[in-house]
């Protein structure tokens, strides 16, 4: 479904990522685990739009999407969810959540995306009136989440959902992307909740110092001794 091909991304002489490549198949999550700095960010805001390649190619299906504008990405089917979360803080929840919809072909199916996102976060259904730039960091969250999805995309890019957040909070968003990922959508996250993520994904590439380090099944870097020691701070566990 996206294929992305020797990926270089400059900063004037600062090289945030050298030469990534990495694939998402239809209807899986892929995780992209890292440090601070490791060129995470930058990689998914390529792939989102945002940011703009020295070098290399992002293939989604047939279509190269840096031939693309941010606007036509999400008529192509891809919703980015950046770090900081990007809502519009003096519109209500609804409000927020009606400019996800904005999408020709999401339009028809708005309020089923409403109820769907309703659903997910029933929260944002009792304060769908609430003026968003006045909720809490993780609701805050939800809302960034829930307008991303009401542009009925195909792939849904996410940046550091849990960054900030309260730990409990934290657990009610992983909890809300496992139901999503249950729906079949095609979910890439970047990701320094390493242990949370590689529980939830199919896939997962490291990356160190801008480049992709190691990549494998969620389950088998999971139980890797030296990506726990890198990535997940602590020891294997024994499994029974």
């Amino acid at each position: 479904m996206l294929e992305v091909r020797d990926l270089t991304i400059r900063y004037g002489k600062h090289v945030a990522l050298q030469d990534a490549s990495l694939s998402v198949s239809k209807g899986t999550m892929v995780a992209i685990l890292g440090a601070n700095g490791a060129g995470k960010s930058s990689l998914l805001g390529a792939i989102g739009g945002r940011v703009r390649p020295s070098g290399g190619e992002i293939l989604y299906g047939a279509q190269n999407l840096l031939e693309l504008k941010p606007h036509e990405l999400v008529e192509k089917g891809i919703a980015l969810v950046p770090e900081g979360r990007g809502i519009f803080p003096g519109l209500t929840v609804s409000e927020n959540l009606s400019l996800g919809a904005n999408p020709v072909h999401a339009r028809a199916k708005s309020d089923a995306g409403r109820e769907q996102v309703f659903t997910l976060f029933p929260k944002l259904a009792e304060r769908r009136t609430q003026i968003a730039g006045t909720m809490s960091g993780g609701e805050q969250q939800m809302v960034a989440i829930g307008r991303a999805l009401m542009s009925a995309p195909e792939m849904l890019l996410l940046d550091e959902p849990s960054l900030g957040l309260a730990p409990i909070v934290v657990q009610e968003v992983f909890s809300a992307l496992r139901r999503i990922r249950q729906t079949g959508l095609t979910i890439l996250i970047v990701e320094q909740n390493a242990r949370a993520t590689l529980d939830l994904a199919d896939h997962a590439y490291l990356l160190e110092a801008g480049r992709i380090s190691g990549s494998g099944p969620a389950e088998t870097l999971r139980n890797d001794p030296a990506v726990v020691r890198a990535f997940l701070g602590g020891a294997v566990t024994a499994q029974t």
